[in-house]
């Protein structure tokens, strides 16, 4: 699996999960509990990951769709 967007809008990751199941990707929301467990200070964003193999496609999806701002760069992603 791999990054493609962090964000502590669940809006956000609800539209990039929609953009993607309506391309046929595949996501998953990694931390999703841990942050709705720490409240509302940032600590831990959810992330979106999609299988390696369909990141490049789910990235020109959210870009299509206007999320180029909120995607992570190739080497910015956590190891």
């Amino acid at each position: 699996m791999r990054e493609l967007l962090r964000s502590n809008d669940a809006v956000l990751i609800s539209f990039a999960q929609s953009v993607l199941s309506a391309a046929g990707i595949r996501s998953f929301v990694a931390d999703q509990h841990m942050s709705l467990a720490e409240g509302s200070i940032g600590a831990f964003p959810r992330r979106l990951m999609v299988e390696a193999e369909a990141w490049s496609g789910a990235r020109r999806e959210l870009l299509a769709a206007g999320l180029g701002t909120s995607l992570i760069d190739e080497g910015e992603e956590r190891p």
